[in-house]
């Protein structure tokens, strides 16, 4: 086992950590309290290779590994994980989902522009009743000729009008269940695309979430994704890349509010001498710092995994539910190291603690990733 990064790796690391403190840095306070997204910092993400990191470069990516994915996932989300979750979705579920399932015809009309960064993505599979489940569909798409006609509302959609290009998850043949699920290819701007309100939202604020809406929406048969019925797998192995993403944007998270309190902790003096000579902060900074290299020794783990094209299913999830519940304890305790001052917003921490409960939540919460890793133990 070789633990050691490549020349590569470190490369593409320091890379997102230089953009990430010169464009995100500044004014990340400001478009988090006026829930403003970063439009201009995603833009120079796409020019960067940012948002197409593990696509071939014949399809406009980058052409880079996993590992390096986390990487850089990490670095961003240590600073903006606003700006890292539009970096996830575009990477692990839009434009993975795209290059490994789609039509060459697909890939030359919307892959290129998405992994160039000219334009970003999104993905539809949670409902107001349904949430993630992807086994319950209420979204239609019924077939008409050469069409399919698409009717339903998708909810929490990361991305939701900033995205020109949607994956979109509908139930084609209620009668078979999951076997009759597809995935489509819908553009934002055809006839009976409704974008709802932006998501007044707890963390992650510049995040671009809002509820989409299809009314007879037509989308032609050469924009499905995969054979008839193939929209319920595409789900889940779409999603399996995808919490490698958000388990690295937890673990950036985490790692970013350690930094700060590690800081602050040693400027700080209380009782005659700074606070991290004190036990109680020295103990506090020792758990951060094991819990987050264990968070990372897991993204690294099912990122490996990915790369050599094995079965991450059950490393994914570990990393994803180790890493979330990592961020939202290391959050708490990095507000704590720093007393009052982590209360206010000008330190940075209590907006980090906020971004980190979401990843709890999106990508499958962390109660539904105990029974992917249960079942997987048991069989």
């Amino acid at each position: 086992m070789n633990f050691q990064l490549t020349e590569e790796h470190l490369m593409i690391q320091k890379a997102a950590r230089d953009f990430a403190v010169s464009e995100l840095l500044p004014g990340v306070i400001e478009r988090d309290e006026q829930q403003q997204f970063p439009a201009e910092q995603i833009k120079k993400l796409g020019e960067l290779g940012f948002l197409g990191m593990m696509v071939d470069p014949k399809y406009g990516g980058s052409g880079m590994d996993t590992i390096s994915y986390v990487l850089a996932m990490e670095e961003i989300s240590k600073i903006d994980a606003s700006a890292s979750v539009v970096m996830s979705v575009n990477n692990s579920l839009v434009c993975w989902g795209l290059e490994t399932f789609g039509t060459e015809e697909q890939k030359q009309q919307y892959l290129v522009p998405l992994a160039k960064g000219e334009v970003i993505g999104a993905f539809l599979l949670s409902e107001p009743e349904a949430g993630s489940d992807a086994t319950s569909q209420r979204t239609t798409a019924l077939e008409d000729g050469d069409h399919y006609i698409l009717n339903g509302t998708k909810n929490w959609i990361t991305n939701g009008n900033s995205a020109s290009t949607y994956l979109v998850i509908a139930q084609t043949h209620p009668e078979l269940g999951s076997k009759g699920i597809n995935a489509f290819i819908v553009e934002k701007n055809w006839p009976g695309v409704t974008v709802g309100a932006k998501e007044n939202k707890l963390g992650i604020r510049g995040s671009d979430t809002h509820s989409i809406m299809f009314q007879d929406v037509k989308v032609p048969k050469a924009n499905r994704i995969g054979d008839d019925g193939f929209g319920f797998k595409f789900a889940m192995k779409t999603l399996g890349g995808g919490r490698i993403g958000i388990a690295s944007q937890a673990l950036g998270i985490a790692s970013g509010a350690y930094e700060l309190a590690l800081k602050y902790s040693k400027e700080r003096k209380a009782f005659g001498k700074e606070i991290s000579q004190h036990q109680a902060i020295q103990f506090k900074l020792a758990d951060m710092a094991t819990k987050i290299e264990c968070a990372r020794l897991l993204c690294l783990k099912a990122a490996w995994l990915k790369d050599q094209h094995e079965d991450y299913t059950l490393a994914g999830s570990m990393a994803k539910v180790f890493a979330s519940e990592t961020a939202m304890w290391v959050t708490t305790e990095a507000v704590q190291v720093h007393g009052g001052y982590g209360y206010v917003k000008e330190y940075h921490v209590e907006r980090l603690m906020r971004d980190a409960k979401i990843t709890q939540i999106y990508e499958g919460t962390s109660e539904v990733q105990r029974i992917v890793i249960a079942r997987s133990i048991l069989s």
